[in-house]
């Protein structure tokens, strides 16, 4: 199964990364290979994870982040990567206004 990763969910990764970076020199590489190993499990099990927002939420296993995605026979496009610290209320208002 392919995946897709949207320009608005690189962005959201692209910020973590700083993020994490400026927490600690390493973080942000490690956030970024933790997600992608997160990610590359849709291939798998894309589907099983609830629906939130008219998208499919898989929250990453190590960072407290969400990985919004729909998907169908052939490919997997990820639309959005939230921190799930944020106000859910904006996370909700971007995700309903299509990520």
């Amino acid at each position: 199964m392919r995946i897709e990763i949207l320009d608005a969910a690189a962005a959201d990764i692209e910020r973590g990364v700083v993020f994490y970076e400026r927490q600690r020199a390493g973080l942000g590489r490690h956030f970024l290979e933790e997600l992608f190993g997160d990610i590359d499990l849709l291939r798998q099990y894309a589907g099983i994870h609830p629906v939130y927002f008219g998208y499919n939420r898989m929250l990453a296993k190590r960072f407290p982040y969400a990985v919004y995605y729909r998907f169908d026979d052939v490919s997997v496009r990820i639309h959005a990567v939230l921190d799930c610290r944020s106000d859910p209320t904006w996370a909700k208002n971007r995700l309903m206004k299509g990520a």
